[in-house]
């Protein structure tokens, strides 16, 4: 028996889409409750093959402290971009990258190459906060939240130099196969229509994953069109992401036929 914990308030349609292809696959679904981490009393479910769907921050801490199995696909550390950038170096946004921190960053500033403006987001998947683009002159512990959601100085981040990014696309990759995809709009985090197998989007993304070392043996790929190019965006755990507009039957489906 396949048992898939879905925590309902997180994504826009409360995962109701991904229940019902979960049902109709045959499994299961429960309800997360964040009070299991309180109470230690969260359902033990021994002998079952487990797959949480939520927030971010409890797949990173379900596949680090509980016990199910696989439980949460999220192996974080995995998905820092100083992990995974050098293997697809020549399939990135921007050609060029360094890897600091927010108090060198803020002190030193950016490389003078990269222009006056540039994007800034976490190493960590887990984003303690937003990507943003930033003037050099404002760059401030301040407008890169600190003190906010977190305090460290020393949080590694990288920086590119800025560029203007078209349509973006997610995919889903399971056994190193790309089962679903879905255009999105990043700004209000709105789904777009499903992608096509035949989409250049799609053929780009199944390149990506026949180049990369699998993160997980499900996880999230997303592309984007950058001056008339498919490029790479970023690399997710399946567990804490948004589906979008992917086919939620074909992800259920391949992933029940994965854990079999």
């Amino acid at each position: 028996m396949t048992t898939w914990v879905l925590e309902h308030d997180v994504f826009s349609d409360g995962d109701e889409a991904l229940s019902a292809a979960v049902q109709s696959a045959g499994a299961r679904v429960l309800a997360w409750k964040d009070d299991w981490w309180i109470t230690g009393r969260w359902p033990k479910l021994l002998g079952e093959r487990v797959v949480f769907h939520g927030s971010l921050a409890n797949a990173d801490r379900i596949a680090r402290e509980l016990p199910w199995s696989p439980g949460a696909f999220c192996s974080t550390s995995r998905f820092e971009c100083s992990a995974w950038w050098p293997s697809l170096a020549a399939r990135l946004v921007s050609p060029t990258r360094v890897i600091t921190t927010v108090a060198a960053l803020v002190s030193d500033g950016p490389p003078p190459e990269f222009g006056d403006r540039v994007f800034v987001r976490p190493d960590s998947p887990l984003k303690p906060f937003s990507g943003r683009v930033l003037g050099r002159g404002d760059i401030t512990l301040a407008s890169l939240d600190h003190g906010y959601y977190y305090d460290d100085e020393a949080l590694p981040i990288v920086v590119t130099p800025a560029v203007t990014i078209g349509s973006e696309w997610r995919f889903v990759v399971v056994a190193d196969r790309v089962v679903a995809g879905s255009a999105y709009t990043a700004d209000g985090r709105s789904a777009g229509s499903a992608v096509s197998t035949t989409s250049p989007a799609w053929r780009y993304a199944a390149e990506v994953v026949a180049e990369v070392i699998p993160p997980d043996p499900v996880f999230i790929v997303d592309v984007c069109e950058v001056g008339g190019e498919v490029r790479v965006l970023e690399m997710n755990p399946f567990s804490g992401a948004d589906l979008y507009g992917c086919d939620r039957q074909a992800v259920v489906d391949a992933v029940q036929d994965l854990l079999d």
